[in-house]
């Protein structure tokens, strides 16, 4: 945001630590090569970098990219770093046994295809050859967040290679006393090292080109301008001249040119000597203390501290020279200069700068400043840059560097001491783990006894460690409260100040590094890297102190060099009310920001306390204040540099192949830690300047009118407009400094999976915010977390669719950038502008205590996006189970639906109906996500809500109503959903919730609910529901028919109960061939019955549908032809009325089959629908006699069946052996016997001769039929037949019995009953036939069955040959005769007797 005055300060820099949030994966590498470690040698740390030659260009596959190291003893630690992906297998170590790596002996040079380390140790030199980055990717285009390190295959080489490596002979040793070195690759490729050599001059040692066969060779440089090889191969050669240590190079640098290579060489006798490597000659010597005042007794001294470096533009080469003397030392410029006529060189001076008594730790070079970085005596770190040539005052600009952490904690009375040490310990970017690891183990005493080296399991092991120690001191049992607590604070003292004391040592500077392409300066310390950052103009003018500020500065604000002043003069004040606030009062405002309350009200405490306390600072403010003469329009100019309310709406984005480029554009870890402690940073100073200008204000009001400050009328403007605007500035950048220090809360993956699929209910989880769904590393902070998934791409977005934008250009500027970066993340976290992406990143990240707390912070006083932090609130407390306070959240939320863009994105404002009515759809939304929740008591409340909002929404209603209904039936509040049912406007969806309240009761048998119920114009369509039902269902598991047989008798419809309950016994009977489905046939059948009785008889009747009918279910199917047209459904409307006597008949048959299917189980199939004429045949099998007879005496139907079989069965119990004679008195039981008793004698086949007699005589015919059948039944068998039977026929009917007699063949038997017959009609024993008077004249007439007689005769004639045939037939002729005779004489008496 540019705006009324420079956001940047275009000289300032802010240092922001990136140290590694976990312990570095190092993979350890040894080069071994036989050595024998020298006494007495030591270096100090060391550390250095390279970045890549293309890293500050857009489109590079390099691009901010870089190696920087750390040398300490013999070990050297490579890390490569990326500012746009994280890099894989990026740390080594390499240790060189009995050797130390020289301060500045590592270099690195970079060709198109390789990158080659050059290593220099006290005895040995090194080389490693890499790829270039260039060449391990397959596209130009990073996309990836990781990708692998050019160290990754680092391992595979071998460090003991002769071609590489080369043991420096004892005879040309290094010099022990100077680390000064230098290295290049020639145009061969070969690598040549130059080192100080011991007896002074330089050694140069060369290693072939890769994968050649050639040797490496050694040579010095010395004083004299004649080199003479001595000796070829392995020994070296020297040159002849004088041996004076005092050219012992202290410090040498390397510049190629085209046909040959200058090696400067700054020795420690003050001179700097330049040497041609190709002609091996010294080209220059140059007196340094020439350009150094007061410098002669500085001539017999050498020093070991000059330090040299280089740095090369389009107008030449430059070199920069620090010369150390004791207590004092300059900084030397110069311009190399060739005299093209004599081929000689010479140095332009072109500036001398002095610096302070600080001892310099490093400096750097480059083609227009100078950067130093000092260490002061009490080991406070300074890092200051100059321009050298336009910089005439020789003012050094300043660079603000991190401070160290407290040397002393305060912990309010409030908090726990243990939480407070290991929430300030574990902050970000406070504390390393190698720190923190380091004093864990001296404070156990144990080095190996970290199991989890992660910073959640080292916050676990300080914990543990710390209350272990604190348990081990208590020797008493019982203690207070208070000393419990001074134990707390003593023990976790002691271990912060180890960890401070470790943190001071990691935090020691040992070089700097910088990009002179894209402007990066970076801080090596000894055990992480640091940035430069810009710093903004009015942090830089609060954190300035008066003797940092110049005129020029004061210019450079503002065009008005008046407004400049007065503004200068405002920060001084803020400066000085800032400088005289203790901890007590700081922590005042904390409070109260935190606790919600007014912080003009702490501002007023913390004045007054001022006041009460140091007079002086009061007197010395107010002479201040009296200088500025318009103190309102300055706070105002103040106020709106601060307020970072703007615009963030997104354009269009760049080109395709743009944005897949720059996806990855400072997306790495680095990155992140930088531009978001950057922000931690801005915000914590913009916060501080805030307070302290509240503060001001306070006291400006307390002074009043009493003194005349400046124009005067301005109180009231401070009351009303400014006091509160800068009140709302405290709690704004209080929020979002809280927010980048809050950690960001590890997540398990199912609960990643619910939110996500909330989110998907509330059509969310394609949303900006929510671009990324990982589980949060607690590693992080919130604004990390939201910067690297969300906030970067939307920033990234908005500069590449800018002109004027740095990503425009085809260079990186890292101060623009980074600035721009870490201005737009704040204004995301800005909580006054419209964007939502921050909270909305919190709630689709599960971060919901943060997001709490973040609502909670808001509350008092920010009045944008209200709504929408009640809405994510509400989620907030979804997903921690307290829904009711969530519900309150939503109703909250809803006020603001249509003015906040958050609320319209859900409700997607783009349908018609959302724009007609959006708060009805904000609850549509919310009522899913609370129904997904199952969370039915919160919908019911949150829709009766709605259902006010709809009005006369008739479709919204409809909705609404049958989501009331739905969730009451859920809750078995079954009279609140049938009245919701009632309310629905849409018939369609009242018939479906009418069906699913039918069908949801049923399962759960709350019938008497079900049928009570009114159905106000609802009767027919509950009647049909449970009729379809009912017959679409299974009868044994469903009671639908029972169920609507209730609800007429209820309505006292009996008919319609007495049909309900017909139909659900013929159903029964076609479809239930079981026990149970009789038994339930048959109790239907007789309740169909019993409400037909309660009708008067002339209306008991039903109707039934005729055979062949069937039913027309709603909502079937439509079926089709063969060749696919619709068919009509063929429906038989004939129907049979149904009386009551027809249902009694019915009831009569279906109870006949119970009683069979009890008997006999295996008959269930077939009886189940069988007729009567069936059941009776079913009966008399399984020998159920009596209820046969009692079913054809209800149907009318003939008797001779169940005679038939009774006589079958006596026919079977004659012949047949005991297990059937056992098994016979089963049945036999079953029937009413006589009551004749039996003897004992009695078997079951006498019996059942007696059943049978019993029944011929219970069952009387006419006809006799029932003799005949059993007669021929017995006959067909070959059976006689038994006297009784025989008797009783011939009683009745001799004729049929003579006739049966014949059928079967039975002569002698016809011929017996022929001889008896006649010999009763001629009067003796007429009685057994049934004859009242024998033949005579006054007697009825008799008769002969001539007919059977004469077949009879004509049988007994057949067989001649037969002699008891003709006997028969001659004894039958004969009785014939005589009867013939009687007759006539019977005959003549008659005809007398009549003439009389």
């Amino acid at each position: 945001r540019r705006g009324k005055m420079a956001t940047v300060w275009e000289r300032s820099l802010l240092e922001i630590g990136s140290a590694e949030r976990d312990f570095p994966a190092w993979r350890d590498m040894r080069a071994d090569l036989g050595v024998n470690a020298i006494p007495g040698v030591k270096y100090s740390d060391s550390a250095g970098g390279f970045f890549y030659e293309e890293s500050g260009k857009l489109q590079s596959v390099t691009r901010n990219r870089f190696i920087h190291w750390t040398s300490s003893g013999d070990t050297l630690q490579l890390i490569e770093q990326s500012l746009d992906t994280n890099l894989l297998n990026n740390a080594v170590r390499l240790k060189f046994l009995n050797c130390h790596v020289l301060p500045s002996g590592v270099h690195v040079h970079e060709t198109h295809d390789r990158v080659t380390l050059l290593i220099a140790t006290n005895q040995t030199v090194h080389r490693i050859i890499l790829p270039h980055p260039a060449r391990m990717y397959r596209s130009e285009l990073i996309t990836e967040g990781h990708i692998q390190s050019i160290f990754t295959d680092i391992g595979k080489l071998n460090l003991r290679d002769p071609a590489h490596s080369f043991l420096i002979p004892g005879s040309h040793s290094h010099a022990v006393n100077s680390a000064a070195s230098a290295t290049w690759l020639n145009s061969d490729g070969e690598a040549l090292f130059a080192l100080a050599a011991a007896s002074g001059g330089i050694m140069i040692i060369q290693l072939p080109e890769q994968d050649t066969a050639g040797s490496a060779a050694l040579l010095e440089l010395k004083q004299s301008s004649v080199m003479q090889r001595l000796l070829t191969g392995w020994m070296s050669t020297a040159i002849r001249g004088d041996q004076c240590p005092s050219d012992l190079p202290v410090s040498l640098a390397v510049q190629l040119l085209e046909h040959d290579t200058f090696i400067f060489s700054l020795c420690q006798d003050h001179k700097l000597r330049l040497w041609s490597y190709k002609d091996q000659i010294c080209l220059m010597v140059a007196d340094m203390l020439a350009f150094m005042p007061a410098s002669k007794e500085l001539r017999h001294t050498g020093s070991l501290g000059h330090k040299l470096r280089l740095a090369y533009s389009s107008s030449g080469f430059f070199l920069g020279v620090y010369l150390h003397c004791p207590k004092r030392g300059q900084f030397c410029v110069f311009q190399l200069v060739c005299c093209i006529e004599s081929n000689r060189y010479s140095l332009d001076h072109i500036s001398t700068l002095f610096s302070t008594q600080e001892t310099l730790v490093d400096f750097a070079l480059t083609p227009t400043d100078i950067w130093a970085v000092w260490q002061d005596e009490d080991n406070q770190t300074n890092v200051r840059y100059i321009n050298f040539e336009h910089n005439h005052a020789g003012q050094w600009n300043q660079v603000f560097i991190q401070p160290a952490a407290d040397e002393e904690l305060h912990v309010p009375e409030d908090q726990d001491p243990k939480e407070t040490y290991l929430e300030y310990l574990f902050a970000s970017g406070r504390f390393t783990p190698q720190a923190l690891l380091k004093a864990l183990q001296i404070y156990c005493r144990g080095a190996d006894r970290i199991l989890d080296p992660t910073m959640d399991g080292l916050k676990k092991e300080v914990t543990l460690a710390v209350e272990n120690a604190i348990q081990n001191s208590v020797t008493e049992y019982e203690f207070s409260q208070e000393v419990y607590r001074q134990l707390q604070v003593e023990f976790w003292s002691k271990f912060y100040a180890c960890c401070l004391q470790y943190q001071e040592a990691l935090a020691r500077p040992l070089a700097l590094l910088v990009n002179v392409s894209t402007n990066m300066v970076c801080l090596l310390k000894k055990g992480f890297i640091s940035f430069m950052f810009p710093c903004l103009t009015i942090d830089h003018l609060y954190m300035s102190s008066d003797e940092g500020l110049f005129l020029e500065d004061e210019c450079s604000i503002t065009d008005d060099p008046e407004i400049a002043r007065d503004l200068l003069q405002l920060v001084q004040c803020l400066r000085l009310v800032g400088d005289s606030i203790t901890m007590e009062m700081a922590s005042l405002m904390e409070t109260a920001v935190s606790h919600l309350q007014p912080p003009e009200k702490a501002a007023e405490q913390i004045m007054e306390h001022l006041l009460a306390r140091d007079t002086e600072t009061h007197m010395e403010l107010q002479s201040k204040l009296q200088d500025i003469r318009n103190p309102g329009n300055i706070i105002q100019l103040l106020l709106r540099e601060m307020d970072l309310e703007g615009d963030l709406e997104s354009s269009n984005g760049p080109p395709l192949h743009i944005r897949m480029n720059m996806a990855q554009f400072y997306g790495s870890n680095v990155a992140i830690n930088v531009v978001c402690q950057a922000a931690y940073h801005i915000s914590m100073t913009r916060f501080l300047i805030c307070r302290d200008l509240l503060i001001l204000q306070q006291l400006m009001l307390h002074v009043g009118d009493g003194v005349s400050l400046g124009a005067g009328g301005y109180l009231l403007q401070l009351q009303q407009e400014l006091i509160p605007r800068t009140s709302l500035l405290v709690c704004t950048y209080f929020v979002m400094r809280w927010a980048c220090q809050s950690l960001a809360s590890a997540v398990p993956v199912d609960t990643l999976e619910s939110n996500l699929r909330q989110l998907s209910v509330l059509e969310l989880s394609d949303s900006n915010a929510l671009t990324s769904q990982r589980a949060a590393s607690s590693l992080r902070t919130v604004v990390e977390l939201f910067y690297q998934q969300v906030a970067r791409k939307h920033i990234l977005s908005r500069l590449l669719s800018q002109d004027n934008s740095p990503l425009n250009h085809s260079l990186i500027n890292w101060p623009q950038i980074g600035i721009v970066i870490a201005n737009y993340l704040l204004q995301y976290l800005w909580a006054n502008n419209t964007s939502f992406l921050f909270p909305e990143f919190l709630m689709g990240h599960c971060q919901y205590v943060q997001l709490q707390e973040y609502v909670r912070l808001l509350q008092p006083w920010c009045e944008v996006n209200v709504g929408s932090r009640r809405f994510v609130l509400g989620q907030c407390y979804l997903a921690t189970g307290e829904g009711y306070k969530a519900l309150e959240c939503f109703r909250d939320g809803a006020a603001a639906v249509g003015r906040e863009e958050f609320l319209d994105r859900l409700i997607r404002v783009e349908d018609e109906d959302a724009v007609s009515n959006p708060r009805v759809h904000y609850y549509n939304k919310v009522l899913r996500l609370l129904e997904d929740m199952g969370l039915p008591d919160l919908v019911l409340q949150l829709t009766a809500i709605a259902v006010t909002e709809a009005r006369d929404d008739w479709k919204i209603l409809a909705m609404l109503w049958t989501k009331i209904f739905k969730h009451h039936l859920d809750l078995g509040h079954n009279h609140q959903a049938y009245e919701s049912l009632t309310q629905n406007p849409d018939t369609s969806r009242q018939l479906d919730c009418l069906r699913q309240l039918v069908v949801v009761l049923c399962e759960r048998y709350q019938l008497q609910d079900l049928v009570e119920f009114p159905y106000i114009n609802l009767h027919d369509k509950v009647v049909g529901i449970i009729e379809s039902r009912a017959r679409a269902v299974d009868l044994m598991t469903h009671n639908y028919y029972e169920l609507l047989y209730a609800f007429h008798i209820q309505r006292h419809n009996f008919r319609k109960a007495g049909t309900v309950m017909f139909e659900y016994g013929m159903r029964l009977g076609r479809e239930v061939r079981s026990l149970q489905g009789l038994q339930k046939q048959v109790h239907c059948y007789l309740v169909g019955i019993n409400c037909l009785r309660q009708i008067r008889p002339e209306y008991a009747w039903i109707v039934r549908p005729a055979s062949g009918a069937m039913y027309e279910r709603p909502g079937a199917s439509p079926k089709r032809s063969h060749d696919g047209e619709y068919t009509a459904i063929q429906v038989c409307r004939s129907i049979d009325i149904v009386e009551l006597k027809d249902l009694e008949k019915e009831y009569m048959l279906a109870r006949t089959r119970l009683e069979l299917v009890k008997h006999d189980p295996s008959s269930a199939a077939v009886a189940g629908n069988a007729s009567a004429e069936e059941i009776v045949s079913l009966l008399v099998q399984v020998g159920l006699f009596d209820t046969a007879i009692s079913l054809c005496q209800t149907f009318k139907l003939s008797l001779t069946p169940i005679f038939e079989a009774l006589a079958f069965k006596c026919i079977k119990l004659q012949f047949n052996g005991e297990a059937t004679q056992a098994a016979a008195w089963d049945w036999l039981k079953t029937n009413q016997m006589p009551s004749v008793v039996a003897t004992k004698e009695s078997s079951a086949t006498n019996e059942a001769w007696r059943l049978l007699s019993a029944y011929l005589d219970r069952y009387q015919s006419h006809s006799s039929q029932y003799h005949h059948c059993i007669i021929n039944k017995l006959l067909s068998h070959g059976v006689p037949l038994p006297n009784w039977l025989a008797n009783n026929y011939k009683k009745m009917d001799m004729a049929g019995l003579l006739r049966l007699y014949l059928y079967y063949d039975l002569l002698e038997e016809a011929v017996d009953l022929v001889l008896e017959y006649i010999d009763a009609l001629l009067g003796k024993g007429h009685q057994y036939f049934g004859i009242e008077r024998p033949l005579s004249a006054t007697a009825p007439l008799v008769w002969l069955p001539y007919t059977a007689i004469d077949q009879l005769l004509l049988a007994l004639g057949e067989n001649q040959s037969n002699v008891n045939n003709a006997r028969l037939r001659e004894k039958l002729e004969m009785k014939l005769e005589d009867y013939h005779q009687q007759v006539e004489q019977a005959t003549r008496d008659m005809s007398s007797y009549r003439r009389q």
